[in-house]
């Protein structure tokens, strides 16, 4: 895509874009922060880690009308990235920009067994058909639209609309929801003491504000999120082949967590537990520190090599080349074959747009 936009215009915000690179990592940054909490004993501090979390009713809100829960042993979670400016995210947007936005969405199928999993990233900019949603603002109910931008869900609905949408473009029900914000992912970062990843070609993009000569590096936060935030300094400078970098990260994310002593540390395991807790947000189910280390725990097992992750089989919108639209037959593969609990074919992201910018930026990052 050549250039970023709001979700109701096509027109470039600069100052905007700038600000959004981060989601989908941030988002996908959640799995490893709850991966960590699941090796860690916290006990000890179960009422004030329970205090940071924070939780939201996605299946009072949602009712009965949802896709139908597939019990094979399997697991769908949607984890989300929002680009809210609020508070210290102020600093990531342009002046005067308000609200928040999906700007990173993922569908998590984790396999039963809980030894692999796949996941599948929703690009914001892909055209889908909205459901009627109740709006945040209190504004009653926003009908169903056709051919927004997927992240328009969460700027009208919030969590909740943005799961509705999510479940009626892949006809999965979601069992769990997973969001963090831009702070909160530098602030992880930072507590787990940079991440290791290796750079096989200069990576300079003065909008996120990241100047990487080829080699290995150790990133703090705030360089983690403009390595995410990239896309000018890599393949066609689209969305596409942001994703593909921040997919490498999340992976080097992975492992590094895996590799950590967290308990040779007691007070380093408080502040990455803290931190990890009060910047997550989480649906209902999980918004407690028992149903969160349960659910981790039942995550440890899946190394980075167990991610098969790839972007939703989309090509460019010949009307507006700043939108993608899925590719009905092989997007269908895709949820159909998480559906069944089966690996994800590779003939459904062939010639995708999402596969030619993988082409593309292919070899650029590798973690440590």
């Amino acid at each position: 895509m050549a250039e970023e936009s709001t979700s109701e215009q096509s027109g470039a915000d600069t100052g905007a874009r700038g600000g959004r690179r981060k989601a989908l990592t941030v988002t996908a940054w959640t799995l490893t922060a709850v991966v960590l909490l699941g090796g860690a004993g916290l006990g000890y501090v179960w009422f004030k880690l329970n205090g940071n979390l924070k939780g939201v009713d996605i299946d009072a809100a949602l009712g009965t009308d949802r896709p139908e829960d597939v019990d094979n042993g399997s697991m769908d979670i949607l984890v989300l990235g929002s680009d809210s400016r609020e508070g210290p995210n102020d600093k990531y947007g342009s002046a005067g920009q308000s609200g928040a936005r999906s700007d990173t969405a993922m569908v998590l199928h984790v396999y039963e067994g809980h030894e692999k999993a796949s996941v599948v990233s929703i690009p914001r900019d892909t055209l889908v058909d909205r459901p009627a949603c109740e709006r945040t603002d209190g504004g009653g109910t926003a009908p169903a639209a056709q051919r927004v931008m997927f992240n328009e869900a969460y700027r009208v609905g919030g969590p909740t609309c943005t799961v509705k949408t999510a479940e009626a473009v892949s006809g999965i029900r979601m069992d769990h929801y997973l969001e963090v914000d831009f702070t909160g992912f530098r602030e992880l970062v930072d507590e787990l003491g940079g991440v290791e990843i290796t750079t096989r070609e200069p990576i300079r993009d003065r909008e996120s504000r990241l100047d990487l000569p080829p080699g290995t590096h150790t990133l703090d936060g705030e360089q983690s999120l403009g390595l995410v935030r990239t896309r000018h300094a890599i393949g066609n400078g689209s969305d596409l082949g942001r994703i593909q970098l921040q997919q490498a990260f999340i992976k080097a994310l992975v492992d590094q967590v895996k590799e950590i002593d967290l308990f040779g540390s007691p007070a380093r395991l408080y502040d990455l537990a803290d931190t990890a807790t009060r910047t997550v947000t989480t649906d209902s189910e999980l918004a407690n520190v028992n149903d969160l280390l349960s659910f981790s725990k039942s995550l440890r097992a899946i190394d980075a090599a167990d991610l098969n992750m790839i972007t939703l089989p989309v090509e460019y919108d010949p009307a507006d080349g700043n939108r993608v639209l899925p590719l009905e037959a092989q997007s269908a593969m895709v949820w159909d074959a998480l559906r069944q609990d089966l690996p994800i074919p590779a003939s459904a992201t062939a010639d995708s747009a999402g596969e030619e910018a993988r082409e593309k930026t292919e070899g650029v990052v590798d973690g440590s």
